[in-house]
């Protein structure tokens, strides 16, 4: 059979194509660092590199979700650091003011540096994240979550709390509200008393009149059938006109009941009572009527700025007459006993950001795993090996070679050449 000069060029071009082609993509694999160029080269592979990819993809985007947490969480927990730091130096003051020998000059003196505090605090209670939102106002975020009426400080936003999905399987809270942190007292506070009848959010409504103080109360004994309930002393005379008193325990309905403790004989030198596994220290003359209510602090007042403004309304004025005076030793001590609940409920909240934030960390550190497995594995599934491509890159030069001189000799061979 007789092959034309015509086939045999077009059969060694191609060759040499072919040659090219595949020394040529070689080239594209040792350029790229990458064995799967197209999808053609390997489409499991290809495939399976897809997948892995957008696994990449989402465990970064719950990374950079992670850092948008941990900086909310930080600011929070920065904010509530100055808030217990300014909580403790207002109990301190306190202190200080509770001493008798001190003059009505000297408390007005204390009550300024405490209303600095209460503005701090204030301040804090309404910090925003640097980009106009509020910290505390859950998602009423656009204003100031606490606003002073002239009738106290309100809370203007909700108590809901934005959360973050930080991992495929964790959608974590960044944020506190402002109703749970300034408004409110941990469980188990313990007791707070308070001079004169309360009503049920712990708001004085009949004050007293008489120059009763009081210490306490102190927990004796917590398995009482009777602790937990709110209880109230009220003080009255006998037929001779020496002071009684009787406790009284408020039941369900909100009345008040006897308990069994009725007109018994009080001494203005020193009285303890005892009642519902608690002990109260009571000094002084009472009037007819006068009453100590104490009950678990959180069925009192828990609301931490109207602290602060109970304790600034009795260093603000003279304490001139022993009413008056009373008054202001049992204001002291029951904001003393508020700003502890208060202080323990900011820590706790404190707690729980630090939490949040080392939960976080542990994250974090398992996702970095998880990328690490991701990058092996799309190494695996598409990456070039160096040695064995080199090696393969030698080789289709050679052959490459050699096709280009088997042409060139194919090429000369005519009998024209030898006429």
């Amino acid at each position: 059979m007789r092959i034309s000069t015509v086939t045999i060029f077009e059969q060694s071009v191609g060759s040499m194509n072919r040659q090219q082609a595949d020394f040529m993509h070689l080239s594209q694999q040792l350029a790229s660092g990458r064995r799967v160029v197209t999808p053609s080269d390997d489409p499991q592979a290809a495939s399976r590199a897809v997948a892995v990819g957008q696994s990449q993809a989402v465990t970064q985007q719950f990374t950079d979700a992670r850092v948008s947490a941990r900086n909310a969480l930080s600011q929070e927990e920065s904010v509530l650091n100055s808030v217990s730091d300014a909580i403790s130096s207002a109990k301190a003051l306190l202190v200080q003011a509770s001493n008798g020998t001190l003059s009505d000059a000297d408390r007005q003196s204390i009550a300024s540096e405490l209303r600095g505090i209460y503005e701090t605090v204030m301040g804090q209670a309404n910090a925003t994240d640097g980009n106009g939102r509020y910290l505390f106002g859950g998602y009423q975020d656009s204003s100031a979550p606490f606003v002073d009426t002239g009738d106290g400080v309100v809370y203007q936003g909700d108590d809901r709390v934005r959360h973050q999905r930080v991992d495929a399987s964790r959608e974590m809270p960044v944020g506190d509200s402002g109703e749970d942190i300034f408004l409110s007292v941990p469980s188990g506070a313990g007791y707070v008393a308070q001079q004169g009848k309360v009503d049920a959010d712990g708001k004085v409504v009949a004050d007293n009149s008489g120059s009763v103080t009081f210490k306490g109360p102190q927990v004796i004994d917590n398995s009482d059938p009777g602790y937990g309930q709110r209880y109230q002393v009220v003080f009255g005379s006998d037929d001779d006109g020496n002071p009684t008193y009787s406790v009284q325990q408020q039941d369900e309905d909100g009345n008040w009941q006897s308990i069994g403790v009725d007109d018994q004989p009080y001494d203005p030198e020193g009285t303890s009572v005892e009642a519902g596994g608690l002990r109260l220290e009571l000094k002084g003359e009472p009037h007819n009527g006068d009453s100590i209510t104490y009950a678990p602090a959180s069925e009192m007042n828990t609301n931490l700025f109207e602290s602060f403004e109970k304790a600034l309304a009795v260093l603000e004025n003279p304490a001139e007459t022993p009413s008056e005076q009373a008054s202001m030793k049992n204001t002291l001590n029951t904001v003393m006993r508020e700003f502890d609940a208060g202080l323990d409920n900011v820590l706790t909240t404190r707690a729980s950001v630090g939490a949040r934030l080392n939960e976080l960390d542990v994250i974090d550190s398992v996702s970095g795993n998880r990328q690490l497995n991701y990058a092996q594995t799309m190494s695996d599934l598409v990456d070039l090996d160096y040695n064995q491509a080199i090696a393969e890159y030698s080789l289709r030069q050679v052959g490459m070679q050699a096709a280009q001189q088997a042409f060139i000799g194919i090429r000369d061979m005519s009998l024209f050449n030898y006429l």
